[in-house]
C-alpha cells in the first residue's frame, strides 16, 4: 500500500554498529531537500545504496527520476515496480530503436527561460567538445538556438538547416522576437562573405551534425511534439526512468541526452513558481555518474532547486570529475556548488587525492588513512538531521532490497511504448517531410523522368531524320544518281543545305543549318503558323514527347538503330523499366 507523504518520512539506507547493537537509520524528507551527495570508487556499493532508496520512494508513491549512464541500475529497477505504479512509469530507452519517445527541448519554453535553455545546451556542447570549442562557435550556435526557440514547432534538427538553407532561414528570422538575435541574422550573418561563412559554420555543422546524424538521437529530439511533459511528471509524482547506456548509444550521445533531460527537469521545477511552496510536491532526481551531465547550469540546480522541491541524489567516483578545462584554466563551478549546497555527504572508499580534500569535511573525527582504507559497503558520512549537519560517523549500507521481484519489466516497457513512443517509420517519415527531403526526392524523380523522356524524344528525332535521309537517298538512286552516299554529299555540297524534319508536322525540309536540337525546324507552312503565333515553340517538345509513331516512311539503317537502342536502353535502366529498342522499332513514351 502506498503511504501518505509526511515530512517525517524516513528513507533508510544504512545501519550503525555500536557495541554490537545494529540500528538502522535514514534521512527525513525535509532534510533530503538539501540534496544528498555520494562519492566513492567503483564497486564499493554506491549503486546498491541508490537502488534501496529509489525502491522506497517508488513504494511510497513519490515522484522519481532516475538517470543512469550504464543501464544496469534502471533495468534492475523495472522488475521491482509495484503493479499499482506501472501506469506511472515513463521508460526512456534510446536503444529501443523501433519505438522512439519524443523529446523536444525547444518546445513550449516561456520567454523568461529561453536563455536558460540556450545556456544549458551551450554548457552541454562546451563540456563534451571542450578541446575544440571556440568563442565564435558558441556565438553563432547560441543565436541559432535562440532563433529556433522563437519559432514554434522547431527542433534541434533546425540548427544546421538554419545555417545553410536560405529560404528556411528567412522563415525563421521573420518570427524572431528578440531584437538582438534578429539583428545578428539580418545585419551580421547575412553579410558574411561565402568563404568566411563556410569557415565559421563548418565546426558547428560537424559537431552538431555528429550528434543529430545518429538515428538513435535524431528520432528522439527531432520530433516537434514531445510525448513527455516534465511539469506533469513532477506535479503528478510520476516515475521517469532514463536508460542512457553509454555502451549502447555512445558516450557523447548519452551525455548530451542526459544533460538536456536534466535541463528540462530544471525548467519544469522553476516553472512551479506559479504555485505556493507549501503545495509543491517533492520530486527526487537520482543521477548516477552525474559528472557526465554536470554542466555549469547543473550547478544552478543545486543552488536554486530546494525552493522548488527538486531534491537531488547524485553519485560519482572522484572529485576531479567535477572540474573542467576552459581558457587554459580549470573551472570549479560545479564542484563549488556541490560542497557549498549539499546537506548530506556519504563517502565510500576514495583515492588519496580526494582524501586530502575531503578530510576537511570529516576531521578531526577521521584522518586521511581512514578514508582510503574503507571496505566494501562501509561509509563515512555527515548526515543532515532536522536541518543541522551531524558530526561525521561511520556506518554500513543496507544489503540489496529483499522484496520479491514483481517481474514487471515487460509490462512497463509495453505501457511506455503505447503511451509515450511512436513507431520509427512514422517518425522518420515526419522528419523527412520537415526537412524537405521527400519533396526533393519527388522533384529529382520527376527531373530524372523528364531527362529520360527527353533522351527518348531525341532518339525518336534522330530516327526520323535517318528515315528521311534514307528516303531521300532512295529517291536519288531511282533518278540515276551517283549512289546513296555520293548523292547526299554532292547534293549537300552544291546546295549547302541539310535534309531535316519539321518539328511540327514531320514533313521533310531542306535547311541551311545543321540540326542541333536547340533551334526549331519548320517547313514553310508551319513557319508561317509559327510567325503568326499559331504554334507555341515551347510546347513543341512536350507534344513531340507524346507522339507514338514516326510519320515519315523510309528504310531505317540497322546499325544506327542499334546505337540508338543502346543509348535509350541506358535511359530505360535509369528509369527502372525493361524497355528495349529493336532494329526498325520506333521509341515511344509510355
Amino acid at each position: 500500500m502506498i503511504e501518505q507523504a509526511n515530512d517525517n518520512d524516513i528513507t533508510y539506507f544504512a545501519e550503525t554498529n555500536f557495541r554490537n547493537e545494529r540500528r538502522r537509520f535514514g534521512i527525513k524528507r525535509d532534510d533530503r531537500r538539501r540534496h544528498f551527495y555520494v562519492v566513492g570508487k567503483t564497486g564499493m556499493g554506491k549503486t546498491a545504496m541508490l537502488f534501496n532508496m529509489i525502491i522506497q520512494d517508488i513504494q511510497r508513491g513519490e515522484g522519481v527520476a532516475v538517470v543512469d549512464p550504464h543501464g544496469e541500475l534502471v533495468e534492475d529497477l523495472l522488475d521491482f515496480i509495484p503493479p499499482k505504479r506501472i501506469n506511472d512509469v515513463i521508460y526512456l530507452n534510446p536503444s529501443d530503436l523501433e519505438y522512439p519517445i519524443a523529446f523536444n527541448i525547444l518546445e513550449s519554453v516561456d520567454d523568461e527561460y529561453k536563455h536558460l535553455v540556450s545556456s544549458g545546451l551551450m554548457g552541454v556542447f562546451t563540456k563534451i567538445w571542450a578541446n575544440m570549442w571556440s568563442a565564435r562557435m558558441e556565438y553563432i550556435l547560441n543565436n541559432c538556438i535562440l532563433a529556433l526557440l522563437d519559432s514554434p514547432g522547431n527542433t534541434l534538427l533546425g540548427i544546421n538547416r538554419l545555417l545553410v538553407d536560405k529560404e528556411y532561414r528567412k522563415k525563421i528570422v521573420s518570427k524572431i522576437k528578440d531584437p538582438v538575435v534578429k539583428a545578428f541574422w539580418v545585419e551580421e550573418y547575412a553579410n558574411y562573405n561565402e568563404r568566411f561563412r563556410t569557415e565559421a559554420i563548418a565546426p558547428i555543422q560537424n559537431k552538431v551534425g555528429q550528434f543529430l546524424s545518429s538515428a538513435v538521437i535524431r528520432n528522439i529530439v527531432g520530433q516537434s511534439k514531445s510525448t513527455i511533459d516534465m511539469r506533469e511528471i513532477m506535479d503528478n509524482r510520476k516515475i521517469l526512468i532514463l536508460n542512457l547506456s553509454k555502451g549502447r548509444i555512445g558516450e557523447d550521445n548519452s551525455a548530451l541526452l542526459g544533460a538536456m533531460m536534466i535541463t528540462k527537469i530544471q525548467l519544469a521545477a522553476m516553472s512551479r513558481v506559479d504555485i505556493p511552496e507549501s503545495e509543491r510536491k517533492d520530486f527526487y532526481l537520482y543521477v548516477d555518474e552525474f559528472q557526465n551531465f554536470a554542466t555549469e547550469s547543473f550547478a544552478d540546480i543545486l543552488s536554486e532547486a530546494r525552493k522548488y522541491r527538486l531534491n537531488l541524489i547524485m553519485a560519482h567516483q572522484y572529485i576531479a570529475q567535477l572540474t573542467s578545462v576552459s581558457g587554459g584554466g580549470r573551472v570549479t563551478k560545479v564542484k563549488d556548488a556541490v560542497f557549498g549546497n549539499v546537506g548530506t555527504i556519504a563517502m565510500f572508499r576514495i583515492g588519496a587525492p580526494d582524501a586530502e580534500e575531503l578530510i576537511k569535511e570529516f576531521e578531526p573525527y577521521f584522518v586521511e588513512e581512514d578514508l582510503v582504507n574503507l571496505t566494501k559497503y562501509h561509509i563515512y558520512l555527515r548526515l543532515m538531521i532536522d536541518g543541522v549537519a551531524s558530526k561525521p560517523f561511520s556506518a554500513t549500507t543496507l544489503p540489496p532490497t529483499k522484496i520479491e521481484s514483481k517481474g514487471a519489466r515487460e509490462k512497463v516497457v509495453q505501457v511506455s511504448r503505447e503511451r509515450y513512443a511512436n513507431r520509427k517509420s512514422e517518425v522518420e517519415e515526419k522528419i523527412m517531410r520537415w526537412s524537405g527531403l521527400e519533396e526533393m526526392m519527388e522533384t529529382s524523380a520527376k527531373e530524372a523522368k523528364l531527362e529520360g523522356d527527353e533522351a527518348i524524344y531525341r532518339a525518336n528525332y534522330v530516327t526520323k531524320q535517318m528515315a528521311v535521309k534514307a528516303k531521300d537517298d532512295e529517291h536519288r538512286e531511282q533518278e540515276g544518281g551517283t549512289g546513296k552516299k555520293e548523292a547526299t554529299e554532292i547534293s549537300s555540297e552544291k546546295a549547302g543545305k541539310t535534309t531535316a524534319v519539321c518539328d511540327n508536322c514531320g514533313k521533310a525540309v531542306n535547311i541551311k543549318f545543321k540540326p542541333d536540337n536547340k533551334r526549331n525546324v519548320f517547313c514553310k507552312e508551319c513557319l508561317k503558323k509559327f510567325k503568326s503565333g499559331e504554334i507555341d515553340a515551347d510546347k513543341l517538345l512536350k507534344r513531340n514527347l507524346a507522339q507514338e509513331e514516326v510519320k515519315d516512311d523510309g528504310v531505317i539503317y540497322p546499325q544506327a538503330i542499334k546505337n540508338i537502342s543502346q543509348a535509350v536502353g541506358n535511359v530505360s535502366k535509369d528509369r527502372g523499366d525493361n524497355q528495349k529498342v529493336a532494329p526498325g522499332q520506333v521509341v515511344t513514351l509510355e
